[in-house]
């Protein structure tokens, strides 16, 4: 579901695109009419969907800057930002290090701030013209509403991208400024992250194997299945949309009725 033509004239940059939720992301944005910047740390894919890509380590406060002016210079307006990347840790707590923990907040958290930061004064211009204005979508997860066993960096990290969010909405509103922020909270979703996830299950004894333990996400969802990439990416390009003009500082869980 992209919504086709509800983003026409839109730059939206999207973060974390080599994966599985990000390259969707990417090619729902772009067939609703968005011209699509996409980063990430890793080599693009073959099949990414994109005007533009820059390589990009999210928790540099100098690759954000760089990223910006590359977006200025090329489109000269942002519209829409997505922040999706991020990363997991299949862990007890007993044996998390702080190291291990502070890796999952830098990669998951500070990267949210250092992008509103380094993106604000072009999404603040790229916002007085358009419908409901500027949009910023936060990929959390359902982890971080509830917390997961053995992935306890991960959830803590997306439960602060969820108050960020919100912290950001009220503030953006306060000042008046048009940015919307809002974030995604997918549930289990099948891609390259989550096999890996369940692959550390499966070697740290919580699960007999790995179909096993897929079989299991399923049927503590409602609908009976894991989630497509293009599912999430269909709410993500509503976020974006004039569609949602009146929501910001909302959690749009996409989880086939898992919290419900």
């Amino acid at each position: 579901m992209s919504d086709r033509g509800a983003l026409n004239g839109a730059v939206a940059l999207i973060t974390g695109a080599s994966g599985g939720i990000g390259g969707a992301v990417c090619a729902a944005v772009a067939d609703a009419g968005a011209r699509v910047v996409a980063t990430d740390i890793a080599d693009p894919p073959k099949d990414l969907r994109a005007d533009a890509w820059v390589q990009h380590d999210v928790t540099s406060a100098g690759d954000w800057t760089d990223v910006i002016d590359e977006i200025r210079r090329q489109f000269g307006r942002l519209d829409c930002l997505v922040n999706n990347a991020g990363i997991s840790l299949v862990q007890s707590i007993a044996d998390t290090s702080i190291e291990q923990w502070r890796r999952v907040s830098s990669v998951n958290v500070e990267s949210v701030l250092l992008g509103l930061q380094a993106s604000l004064s072009l999404l603040r211009e790229g916002g007085k013209d358009r419908i409901g204005g500027s949009s910023v979508v936060n990929v959390a997860s359902t982890a971080g509403l509830r917390g997961v066993a053995l992935n306890a960096a991960y959830s803590a990290s997306k439960g602060a991208v969820t108050l960020l969010t919100k912290s950001a909405a009220r503030e953006f509103a306060a000042f008046g400024y048009p940015i919307r922020v809002n974030s995604v909270h997918p549930g289990v979703v099948e891609t390259h992250m989550i096999d890996s996830i369940v692959a550390r299950y499966v070697e740290a004894g919580a699960e007999p194997s790995m179909q096993a333990a897929k079989a299991a996400f399923a049927a503590r969802t409602p609908l009976g299945r894991l989630a497509r990439p293009d599912e999430i990416a269909g709410g993500v390009v509503f976020l974006c949309s004039p569609a949602a003009s009146f929501m910001t500082g909302a959690e749009l869980v996409i989880d086939g009725g898992a919290l419900c």
